[in-house]
This record gives C-alpha cells, structure tokens and sequence, in this order.
C-alpha cells in the first residue's frame, strides 16, 4: 500500500490498496483507521478534495464504511 503524506490539519497520512478497496488514514489527533470495501472512486476523490481532506471523509467516508482502529 502506497502511502502519501497530505497538507491537512485533521489528516497527516492517506493510504490506498485498490486491489482489497482498503483506505488508510492517519489522523493528526486521533490515530490511524482501516476503512473496507472503500471503491477507487472514493480515494480519487478525496485526493482531489486538497483544500478540506478532513470535510470529505466526514461527508463521504467516516460511518459509511466498516472501519477499524489500527493505532
């Protein structure tokens, strides 16, 4: 899984593996989450939504996807 740092002040690290549709993120203040069966679409779009990476999991990821603390 490649792993980008981003510029955000709720998020620090997103992760991807399209083959298993698994998201990673690592939050600034609140460790890091596992979601599953997230689709491609998904991750493409949150990698566009630069300005409020934090606003778009809120809206499109977080309660929407099976999902498990990892640290």
């Amino acid at each position: 899984m490649e792993k980008i740092w981003v510029k955000s002040s709720s998020i620090r690290i997103i992760g991807y593996d399209e083959l298993e549709q698994i998201l990673e993120i690592d939050f600034v203040h609140g460790g890091s989450y596992r979601y599953f069966g997230v689709p491609r679409q998904i991750y493409d779009n949150l990698m566009k939504y630069e300005e409020a990476y934090g606003k778009y999991h809120a809206r499109f990821i977080k309660n929407r996807y099976r999902h498990e603390k990892i640290s």
